[in-house]
């Protein structure tokens, strides 16, 4: 199933990054998953959130750049080459993968990532048909 991801625009300055998660926090957010890239100027946070679109609303409210978009959330077998047989799959059906991060936790034996592909619809498609687990939004909010 594909899970709402939301990613915030953050100045690069110290406190930055903890007011954001101040301002989830106080408002009963909780975060699930989160990747951070930065340049010299500002970071992009990726999250996870149990309440996508609250996050963006109590963000938007401080004036933060929110854009929430797809992503899915596959169950890979945690052994050498368990990603690579995703990204195989991925590849085979003609989807980029944008970026990828590892999704907090581990389930039986396997790991779980977080894959932002190009086309989310046909790459949870191309898993599904090849057998490959997906976290529903519920597993993953944990509502």
């Amino acid at each position: 199933m594909l899970i709402k991801q939301i990613s915030v625009f953050v100045e690069n300055a110290p406190g930055s990054l903890s007011e954001v998660t101040k301002a989830l926090g106080d408002n009963g957010i909780d975060m699930s998953a989160l990747s951070l890239a930065d340049t010299s100027e500002f970071g992009i946070l990726r999250l996870i959130v149990n309440d996508p679109e609250k996050a963006c609303a109590v963000l938007r409210e401080q004036s933060y750049i929110v854009k929430q978009n797809y992503v899915v959330a596959a169950v890979v077998d945690d052994r050498p080459g368990g990603l690579t047989a995703v990204l195989d799959i991925l590849s085979a059906a003609n989807v980029s993968v944008e970026y990828m991060y590892a999704f907090v936790g581990s389930k039986d034996g396997h790991a779980v990532v977080v894959i932002r592909p190009d086309n989310a619809e046909v790459a949870l498609a191309a898993l599904e048909a090849n057998h490959v687990s997906t976290l529903a939004p519920q597993d993953v909010y944990r509502l």
